[in-house]
């Protein structure tokens, strides 16, 4: 799927709320924190959803790469806070409140490494590079990658070359 903008992409929506929830933590008179601890928190937390656009909006596959990497570090720093805090944290309603940004936390992160995953082996070189010949040479590929899946389709359920294929995850 293609996404027209960072803010329609599901893990940009999942590191604003990351963020919202970690303002709502922060207002919270019960959780008591050093305004150092605090300040780096509320960066942490904020520098998710920044480095997403950052990323999204440079126009490379490798600099979209690097900003996703900078997001999932901020994550796992935002998680690792969090975590240190809980264990010095009583009250019950505010473990609950951290336990749930853990889970956007770490949500967020699986979330960056499938979509850095997909990126890895991807051809595209990002929009910045992307002209006629680059969309030509793309759409032709996936056309031809298409009509191999339906040759192979095509092909009787015990045939060698349709059971390699089935096996290698390709039909």
């Amino acid at each position: 799927m293609t996404y027209e903008s960072f803010e329609a992409t599901p893990v940009w929506q999942e590191a604003a709320r990351l963020y919202e929830m970690t303002e709502e933590l922060l207002e919270s008179t019960a959780f008591r924190a050093s305004s150092g601890f605090r300040g780096q928190l509320d960066r942490a937390a904020l520098s998710v959803s920044n480095n997403i656009a950052e990323g999204f909006e440079r126009g490379t596959t490798s600099e979209l790469l690097y900003f996703l990497y900078v997001a999932r570090g901020s994550a796992g720093e935002t998680r690792s806070m969090l975590r240190v805090k809980l264990r010095r944290v009583a009250d019950a309603a505010l473990k609950s409140q951290m336990t749930d940004l853990i889970a956007r936390s770490l949500s967020c992160s699986r979330q960056l490494r499938g979509w850095a995953d997909s990126l890895q082996n991807s051809e595209i070189a990002g929009q910045r590079h992307l002209n006629q010949r680059s969309r030509r040479d793309y759409d032709q590929k996936r056309r031809a990658a298409e009509f191999q899946k339906e040759l192979l389709r095509k092909l009787p359920p015990g045939h060698p070359l349709r059971k390699d294929a089935e096996e290698r995850g390709v039909i």
